[in-house]
């Protein structure tokens, strides 16, 4: 008997991918699973539209917007409390291949030490252009996250597409919410893991479409501030001179913003790092 799945996927003000993310769900093969859209407050109608593009779909909502570690912790705890051996955790703005969901318990189903398997990830739009090979590596000096193109050692598992054990989630516990409100909170989950003796990998089978920082778009100015405020906070936990890092990762980021001529960024960079 093959194990039972829960898929979340948690939407904010974007109903229409995450209505294009559930149909490719609906295709998927050979594993048994439950999906779960989980909306973590949105104000465009998403509830509505979702619920009314695809009836019988369970939708929870947050009441809050709790970012995406705590929006996904809900779809989890949720999970969790059902019985669910695994968690998928899918974006919104990704569709999946049939065979997606099954490659990768297959992968974790061959080694009980996995607490976290990831997907080879393509930019929505291509065949073959790869965005994301299941996660990266974290250089804990300059405090810089570098995404995987190829097969290799990975220090995390991409949230965009992450499935996680119940077992690992039990011995760890689950996303940081109330340190990481958006990004470094999959990364800090990863080190969390490893710290404790599990292991991650990648099915290199279980390929996703994904659209990048399709919340926010990329060069927002509150994107910068949440990479930065969470990447001080990560930074501070699990580097070894958290001050160097820090020091380290502020002149790195700052300097990049000069070089663009983006004063507002520069600013937004600059205050969330005294907010940290």
């Amino acid at each position: 008997m093959s194990p039972r799945v829960t898929v979340v996927v948690l939407n904010w003000n974007g109903w229409q991918d995450t209505i294009a993310c559930v149909a490719s769900l609906q295709a998927l093969t050979d594993v048994g699973y439950d999906i779960l859209v989980v909306d973590n407050d949105s104000t465009d109608g998403s509830v509505a539209h979702i619920t009314a593009a695809l009836p019988g779909i369970n939708v929870l909502q947050t009441g809050s917007n709790r970012g995406f570690g705590g929006g996904c912790n809900v779809g989890i705890r949720h999970a969790l409390a059902a019985g669910t051996q695994y968690i998928w955790l899918i974006n919104s703005d990704a569709t999946v291949a049939p065979n997606a969901l099954a490659a990768m318990v297959r992968v974790a189903e061959q080694n009980p030490a996995l607490g976290a398997v990831g997907s080879v990830l393509f930019d929505a739009g291509t065949v073959d252009q790869i965005q994301l090979w299941g996660g990266g590596r974290v250089n804990l000096w300059l405090g810089r996250s570098n995404h995987r193109l190829s097969a290799g050692p990975i220090d995390f598992v991409s949230g965009a597409s992450m499935l996680l054990r119940r077992t690992a989630l039990e011995d760890v516990g689950l996303f940081d919410e109330a340190s990481f409100f958006m990004y470094w909170e999959d990364t800090d989950l990863g080190f969390r893991l490893r710290n404790a003796g599990w292991q991650l990998a990648v099915a290199p089978d279980s390929h996703i479409w994904h659209k990048q920082s399709a919340s926010l778009g990329l060069g927002n100015p509150v994107l910068d501030a949440y990479a930065t405020r969470s990447c001080v906070r990560f930074l501070r936990r699990h580097a070894r001179v958290p001050k160097l890092s820090v020091a380290l990762m502020l002149v790195r980021m700052l300097g990049k913003r000069v070089l663009v001529a983006r004063p507002d960024r520069l600013l937004a960079v600059w205050r969330a790092y005294l907010s940290a």
